[in-house]
């Protein structure tokens, strides 16, 4: 039993392995794998169907009133927050539902998140928006995108 215990303190003490991977050991484990263009967050994948779907269009409009309408225009016009016009056009859908589902990490870690921070100068607050909230919510905004 001590010689378990000793090995366990040893093996605790040794000296970090180098890095396998080749990578900057300064990076996170998310900045290695992470798309940017996809921003932070569990959303890796969203799969869009044409035409859109209406009853989610339904249900992210009812969010949009409920949690987004006091900071975000359905115009490019912006508030607190930015309008949403094209937001659909100029972000991936991924972006977009990890900017709703992950606020904090996105705009401390996301480059693009961090430029609409230092535009809009208020930190987007945490609404605890489920993927589901966030995916009809993205369908909302396509449709008011214009696309059909």
């Amino acid at each position: 039993m001590l010689s378990l215990i000793s090995l366990t303190m040893l093996a605790a003490c040794a000296p970090d392995r180098p890095n396998a991977g080749g990578g900057d050991p300064a990076k996170t484990a998310v900045e290695e794998i992470a798309d940017p263009t996809k921003g932070l967050g569990q959303i890796k994948s969203v799969t869009l169907n044409t035409p859109l779907e209406q009853e989610r269009i339904g249900r992210g409009k009812a969010i949009y009133d409920m949690k987004c309408s006091a900071c975000h225009k359905l115009t490019d016009q912006r508030v607190v927050g930015p309008g949403w016009k094209d937001v659909t056009k100029k972000r991936k859908p991924e972006w977009i539902m990890n900017m709703i589902t992950n606020v904090d990490m996105m705009l401390d870690e996301d480059p693009e998140a961090q430029k609409l921070l230092e535009l809009c100068l208020m930190r987007m607050p945490n609404q605890n928006v489920s993927l589901g909230d966030a995916r009809d919510i993205l369908e909302f905004m396509r449709e008011n995108d214009g696309e059909k």
